[in-house]
Formats: C-alpha cells, structure tokens, sequence
C-alpha cells in the first residue's frame, strides 16, 4: 500500500514523484513503468542532448507555442514556469545552456544526465521505482470509502497495489485513456503531432541537406478544397494558424525543419482528417512578396545582363536551391540575365516566392513521437490538476489533451503539470 502511486516513469512521473516526496517526505510514493527502462523519451529526446525546456520566460508568450492547451496553460505557467524548471536542475548540479534559437540543453550535451538526476533523486527520497507493471485495471472506491483509507486500486501484470492517490503521467499510451474512458473521462483520440511532409518533388531532387528559412503555408489542393474548409471550421483553426516562418530542410525523402515541425503541430488535427494529402507554398524568400521581388530581378536584369543567371549570387538563399528555382522558372544553366524574357522572369519569382509542392504522406521526426490528443481539458482543474469526474486522480504530461510544436515546451507542459499536481497531492 502507498500513499501515492505514480502511473508511468518518464518526465513528468519521476518530476511529481520527486515533488511529491520533497513537499512531504512522511508520504510512501512508488512509480509504476510498464517497460523494462524508466525515461526513455528523455534519453533520445533532442537527438540524445534532452532539450529540457524553452528560454522563452513570459507565461503568456510561452502559451502561444501550444497548439492545444494555449488557453489552460496560462495559469500554471504563472505558477511554475521555465526560470523554475532552470532551478530545480540547477540545485541539483545540472548547469544549463541555452542555445541562439531558445532551446536549453545539460551542458554535458547528454540526457543521460537529466536520467541520472531523476534516479539520484529517487534513490534519495526512497521513491520506489517498480519497472515491467504493466497496468490492466483501476478501480476507485470514493464514493463510500472513509477517510484515511485506500480508495485505489491499481491492478498491473505482476501484482495489485493499493493507493490514496494517484498521478497519471503514462503519455501517449492508449491502454490508459481506454481504462481512463471506461472510469467516465472523455478522451480526445490521439492523431500524430511533430512530423516531416513527404514530398517526391524534381525540384528538391538531389539536394538534399539543403537548409534555409522561409515561409511556409498550409493550402488546399485542387481534390480536397471542400474537405479542407469544413476542416478548418471543424476545429476552429483559421487560415493563419497554418503558416509558419523559420528553419527548412530539405530532406530523402521531403521536407524537415522547425518551420516544417510547427506547422505539422497546428495542423495535426486538419492534416490527418486529409489523409496527409495536401499542399503547401513555400516562400523561399519571406522579405519578399511576388511583385517586389520581380521588380528586384528586372533591377539585376539591367545591372547583371552580361552574367549568367545560375551564378549569380543575387540573395542570401542556398546555391544549390537558387539554382533548382532557376531551372525550374525554365532558364537554362547558360542563361544571361540579357537573355531572358519577361515571363521567365515572372516565372523565377513565382518560384522563389510561391513555389507549390505536394505532399503526399508524412514520417515520423526522429524517435521523438508526439501526439495531439487525450482526456478532454474541460475535465481538469487546472489549478491543481485533479480529475472533476474522479476525486483523488491527478494528470502530468502529454496523457492530457495538450501539445507543443518542437523545442523544449512539451518537457515544460510535463514539469508544470507534475509540479502543480504534486503540491496539491503533497498538501492533502
């Protein structure tokens, strides 16, 4: 029998555990983890370095980040937010860096690091770590149980455990929000978040590992323009939560890169309704719109008329990916800016800033699976993170209806979440 039994040994289970136990070290925590490891999200997450959160300090701003759960996060980040996270490892003797971009990783560059500071933590507070209990069924008895009694039941593989509390913090894993759903909480189903476009384009053929920032847009194809709208209706999105500026690469198989990333998190629910069937317009040039640009070229036309097109370094885009739009405006590699006719000029504009690609499927990015989806926001109190259907159960983490586009802020949903849930659990 434990005072609180932690559902699930990743972020947000080991970081409510450790909170837990600090706020009241007289409580008997034990953390249940269905595999053979505990965090083993932590471990590849941000390519093997842990991208534990985001330099971005302004609650309100931070919001902004999360596809779902914009308007329930404000709150908790008012009560727990990056500089605290920044903290708790600090305090702990693990020093942060953060990169130009906002993200913040160890400075040893290893997640192995946050892994060892989760288990030294536990180790020291006597937090059990029960591994391979796997959970088949739970059961409350709140309605006519007395106080200081054990209203939980948590039934797992190996064995069945008894509990006053409980926290869930078991991610995305579909056998819970299936026991969750049949204890009476509504579960948003899950669909892919943070994923790369597939794109079999001659336009980016053989170059890939190109990267550069442009503005990309989110646009109904000729096949699906009806099925598009109603989507964009369904989910109350508009047109402009389906554009994104930054980082692009081009990869194998289609296009990677935060910009790419962003967009596949506002457009989750959209995107999947489509089949992944869809297409987008890329600015290769956000300083630029269509008509400006031109203008531009025809200035360089006048200037450059002896040079040949393709070498010409006219802007800060890659050689290789200026030379991919200048053939397909139709100008040859021996083309002088003399040579070409208006419309070959209107043409590289268009390409360079409203180039049209086709996409047809997606990847997943990395090992670092993310999904939109879970128990519905409305049925959680978001000042302590305790179920309003089923008193006494407690949610951390990606098991709730809440996601973010990549670089730190779902690692920050999960500490906010555990944090908040851990002082209410500890208090009672």
């Amino acid at each position: 029998m434990f005072d609180v039994i932690v559902l699930g040994g990743g972020a947000a289970g080991f970081y409510g555990a450790i909170h837990i136990m600090e706020r009241n070290p007289k409580l008997r925590v034990a953390i249940l983890e269905r595999g053979k490891e505990v965090l083993t999200k932590v471990k590849v997450s941000g390519g093997g370095r842990c991208n534990v959160t985001h330099a971005e300090f302004d609650p309100k701003e931070l919001t902004k980040n999360y596809p779902r759960g914009e308007r329930e996060l404000v709150g908790p980040f008012h009560t727990y937010c990056t500089g605290d996270t920044m903290s708790f490892f600090e305090k702990r003797g693990v020093a942060l860096n953060i990169e130009a971009d906002g993200r913040m990783f160890p400075s040893s560059n290893s997640s192995q690091t946050i892994i060892d500071c989760f288990l030294k933590e536990t180790d020291r507070l006597g937090i059990k770590v029960l591994k391979n209990s796997s959970i088949v069924g739970i059961t409350s008895q709140y309605e006519n149980v007395e106080k200081g009694n054990y209203p939980w039941e948590i039934k797992t593989i190996r064995n069945t455990y008894q509990a006053k509390k409980i926290l869930v913090a078991t991610g995305s894993n579909p056998k819970i929000w299936d026991l969750l759903k049949q204890m009476g909480h509504t579960i948003i189903p899950p669909v892919p978040s943070l994923f790369t476009f597939n794109i079999k384009d001659e336009r980016i053929t053989g170059i890939q590992g190109v990267s550069t920032n442009a503005n990309i847009k989110i646009i109904p194809s000729q096949v699906n323009n009806s099925k598009f709208k109603s989507a964009l209706k369904k989910y109350s999105i508009q047109p402009s939560d389906l554009e994104s500026e930054g980082p692009l690469l081009i990869t194998h198989w289609g296009m990677s890169g935060p910009g790419i990333l962003r967009l596949s998190a506002w457009g989750a629910r959209i995107l999947n309704d489509l089949n992944y069937k869809f297409s987008i317009q890329i600015n290769w040039l956000p300083a630029y719109h269509e008509e400006g640009l031109q203008r531009q070229l025809q200035q360089i036309k006048e200037v450059e008329g002896k040079k040949t097109i393709l070498r010409t370094k006219a802007f800060d885009i890659p050689k290789r990916l200026w030379g991919s739009m200048v053939r397909a405006a139709q100008i040859s590699d021996t083309d002088k800016w003399a040579d070409i006719s208006k419309i070959q000029l209107q043409n590289l504009a268009k390409q360079l800033t409203g180039s049209v690609f086709r996409v047809d499927g997606k990847s997943t990015f990395k090992e670092e699976f993310v999904t939109a989806g879970g128990v519905h926001l409305k049925e959680i109190n978001f000042k302590t993170y305790e179920s309003k259907i089923l008193p006494g159960l407690y949610f951390a983490g990606e098991v709730l209806n809440v996601d973010a586009i990549t670089g730190g802020f779902n690692f920050q949903n999960a500490w906010t979440g555990a944090y908040i849930a851990a002082q209410a659990i500890a208090k009672h």
